[in-house]
């Protein structure tokens, strides 16, 4: 439970993280629409100053015009319907006010913002209907002003204009869309690759715990059977001696029957018999026929003398040996494999490489072999390299520290 409420937490941190860059961009947009909402409220006062008869005149009433029908731009994007309502009815009235004189530029610029955004940011029913509204309450304004400064042929000009902003604020819609929804997939994808690497290492730790019980548990077991032999052919009385040898072999059992209740719960029906021998670097040779007859040519090779191996350091070299294997075999689509493995002072060292042309990337599937491979070199204090050879084809490289068994 530790372990998936470490997971959960995990993923929660990871979507914040990601989410933050959204909520930032969506921060300065608003300061955006904000600045040019200002700036043209700006310009709108100046040009009323400098123009009274495009505004109908310099009172309060067209300073209030004048910023009724920019400063809503600010909202734009929060609220688009009621932003292009309100800059549809104050030009209407800029409109009437200054007949016949041709009105200010500023409000023409605003309404076609406002329309983009209607477009931008409603729903495509939605921004049908508004917009067939604000056509349905414009008209009558345009058509009531004064036809000497706005003849009938020429709202043809204006509607194309702000039908045109519209048309592209609906496109930016469809695609900021699908952009956000791939943005959305991608995030899911790495949360999930991030859920699956967390889980893999869990599962991956699971199964060495499982192996380890068996490897301890197997020498325990071996230390009962010995205690019990040197008991029997022990001569003479020698009560403390045997006193001592009955000891043993009592923790001896006590702690394999402990250790099968408590570690007992990591082990599967199908993962065979507990205290049962697990193989090592001597078994190699059984593993590599098994995959040559799978399909794979692979040679063996033996470097320095070999020597004995604490039992969980030659098991856990196996299973990398045997995992490299296995993910040549199923994702490099190579020709041959070639095993090595040298015995050093102090150390043991792996080099699976192959010639195949790993066609999946990166020669490891979906990585959860190359997280059991570091969980396993990490356990002995190891190192462990994996990559692509400048000859062609994948190697993978592990060597384990004796010492590190011992410490």
């Amino acid at each position: 439970m530790a372990d998936v409420a470490r997971i959960v937490t995990g993923y929660r941190r990871l979507m914040h993280r990601q989410l933050e860059p959204i909520l930032a961009d969506r921060r300065v947009r608003r300061a955006g629409d904000a600045a040019l909402a200002l700036a043209l409220a700006v310009a709108a006062l100046i040009d009323l100053a400098r123009d009274p008869l495009a505004w109908g005149g310099s009172g309060p009433a067209q300073v209030l015009l004048a910023l009724a029908v920019t400063l809503p731009l600010a909202w734009r994007a929060r609220f688009p319907i009621a932003v292009v309502t309100v800059l549809n009815v104050a030009s209407g009235l800029l409109l009437l006010l200054a007949a016949p004189h041709q009105p200010a530029f500023e409000p023409w610029v605003a309404v076609i913002v406002a329309f983009y955004s209607l477009g931008a940011h409603t729903s495509t029913r939605r921004s049908l209907v508004v917009l067939a509204a604000m056509f349905a309450l414009g008209l009558p304004f345009a058509i009531v002003a004064d036809t000497r400064a706005t003849p009938a042929g020429n709202l043809l000009s204006p509607i194309a204009f702000l039908l045109g902003a519209w048309a592209v604020g609906r496109i930016i819609r469809g695609r900021r869309l699908r952009t956000l929804e791939l943005e959305a997939l991608t995030r899911e994808l790495e949360a999930q690759r991030d859920l699956q690497a967390r889980a893999a290492v869990a599962v991956e730790r699971g199964r060495i715990a499982r192996e380890l019980h068996d490897v301890v548990a197997h020498n325990v077991s071996m230390m009962v059977v010995q205690a019990g032999a040197a008991a029997r052919v022990l001569e003479g009385e020698q009560p403390h001696v045997r006193d001592a040898l009955a000891a043993i072999a009592e923790t001896g059992r006590v702690t394999v029957d402990e250790m099968r209740t408590l570690l007992g719960v990591l082990r599967a029906n199908e993962d065979g018999l507990a205290l049962s021998p697990q193989p090592g670097l001597g078994d190699l040779e059984q593993l590599v026929d098994g995959i040559r007859q799978a399909g794979l040519a692979v040679a063996l090779r033996v470097e320095g003398q070999a020597t004995s191996l604490p039992q969980a350091l030659d098991l856990s070299a196996y299973r990398i040996v045997q995992e490299a294997l296995t993910n040549t075999l199923k994702h490099a689509g190579s020709s041959s494999a070639e095993v090595t493995v040298r015995y050093r002072p102090g150390a043991v060292e792996l080099e699976i490489s192959d010639t195949g042309n790993g066609g999946n990337g990166n020669g490891l599937g979906t990585g959860h072999g190359l997280v059991g491979m570091r969980e396993r070199v990490a356990m002995f204090g190891g190192e462990l390299e994996t990559g692509r050879r400048a000859e062609g084809g994948f190697s993978v490289r592990a060597r384990l520290r004796l010492d590190a068994t011992q410490a």
